[in-house]
């Protein structure tokens, strides 16, 4: 039974705030709330089956969210940390792909094109869910800045890596190391590049639009100008619409009136809220639409599967990040000199928060059908693993992120840092009042 789009979108919406609201009494993150709501939803006898579009997500829910990360990431602290956002967003990813796909390979008997699909799905952590769990706790700065860094870079890097697997098994596993390097590189720095023009646009014509209203609707339409055009291309869009984002928030101050800023903050503050609730909402929604296209599979099989892919990715996770971190600390001692090793338990909190998300989910459903005259190669076990994963990981990750913070005794630098930065906004106010 197929809906109209408005009715969904009205209801995703209302349960969204009802199960928001519930979230509040019941002390969990509502994200994980919301996802469980899904769930229970889906699988109540009656409600129609809501399948979620995997374009809808990738081109209407994805860019705001990435563009308003990259507008409120501070490009000082992306910068300062790049080194371990880069190592996340690119080398972990690539890392837990390639790990996967040897699973898949040896384990699981998938061929390599289809293994590095799957490695490629399940390899990026969320942008959205992490965060979500993570700022409602005082964690260290650096902590949530190289979490946020990784998020808005990673999915540029899995869904590039996707496309490259999938074209592989479509074509019978024709494969060219060469070129797809080649063609990675061109499509990062061709999605930088637009990136910086779109923004250097929007900026453009905010600056002489003199109307706060008409400069929010010009903020609105900007990720989707910066994630439609190299998306159609055959880029991700990803790199674009976070590279627009990061352009604006670094230049945005000087050609952008206080005014105007804070209200595009309460909008956008908003208009992310809904989506994330939604996007949340609807991952818990796909379940029964995903055992449904099972029909007969072997469970066994499924489930061998999903318990070793998802504990494959939290492994390599910890050993890249912890590898990543102390290897070149330990081998060379003028890097340590120069750049000492952050404290174990920050380095643990970044290994643990690997929680997937619907991107994961919308890569997954985009999995073509056919496979030239044939069905796609293990299509049913691909949805099936993606989801397992992302539901583990959000849920068991998610349940145990405040524990693990709390016993690693976080949450007190946490604070500590911010009753820092309390007495320094404090004594640069009475200076200023001082000097004034």
């Amino acid at each position: 039974m197929i809906l109209p789009a408005l009715p969904i979108g009205f209801g995703l919406v209302a349960v969204t705030a009802l199960a928001a609201v519930a979230a509040r009494r019941t002390n969990l993150p509502p994200s994980i709330f919301l996802v469980l709501v899904g769930l229970g939803i889906g699988f109540i006898p009656g409600v129609p089956r809501i399948a979620l579009r995997p374009d809808l997500v990738l081109t209407l829910l994805l860019p705001p969210l990435l563009y308003s990360a990259g507008v409120g990431m501070s490009w000082k602290g992306f910068r300062a940390h790049l080194r371990p956002i880069l190592l996340l967003a690119v080398g972990c990813v690539l890392f837990t792909a390639a790990s996967v796909a040897v699973v898949a390979r040896y384990l699981l008997d998938l061929s390599w094109a289809v293994g590095f699909v799957l490695g490629a799905i399940v390899a990026p952590p969320d942008a959205v869910a992490p965060m979500a769990i993570a700022k409602r706790f005082p964690v260290p700065s650096r902590v949530l800045t190289i979490l946020e860094g990784e998020g808005l870079v990673n999915d540029a890097t899995a869904l590039i890596l996707f496309s490259f697997a999938v074209t592989a098994v479509v074509q019978g596993g024709a494969f060219s190391p060469g070129l797809a390097v080649g063609s990675f590189a061109a499509i990062v720095i061709g999605e930088i590049l637009w990136g910086i023009a779109v923004g250097y646009a929007a900026l453009f014509l905010r600056r002489h639009a003199h109307e706060p209203r008409v400069e929010i609707v010009l903020a609105m339409l900007t990720p989707f100008a910066a994630f439609w055009v190299p998306e159609s291309l055959g880029g991700s869009g990803v790199l674009a619409a976070v590279t627009a984002g990061l352009f604006v928030s670094y230049n945005g101050p000087r050609f952008i009136s206080p005014a105007t800023r804070l209200q595009g903050f309460f909008v956008w503050d908003l208009v992310v809220y809904l989506i994330e609730g939604v996007i949340f909402l609807l991952t818990g929604l796909q379940a029964p639409v995903i055992v449904d296209s099972l029909g007969g599979a072997d469970w066994m099989r499924l489930g061998l599967a999903a318990v070793s892919v998802t504990g494959i990715i939290i492994l390599v996770r910890f050993v890249w990040v912890f590898t990543g971190t102390y290897l070149p600390c330990w081998l060379w001692p003028s890097w340590r000199r120069h750049n000492p090793a952050p404290p174990w338990q920050e380095t643990f909190t970044i290994a643990f928060t690997g929680i997937r998300g619907v991107v994961s989910l919308a890569a997954a459903l985009s999995i073509p059908l056919m496979s030239g005259p044939a069905p796609f190669p293990e299509r049913g076990l691909l949805l099936l693993v993606t989801f397992s994963v992302i539901l583990a990981t959000l849920v068991g990750q998610g349940f145990s992120f405040a524990w693990v913070v709390q016993k690693l005794g976080l949450t007190i630098l946490g604070k500590r840092e911010a009753n820092i930065a309390k007495q320094h906004e404090v004594q640069a106010r009475v200076a200023g009042i001082d000097a004034a």
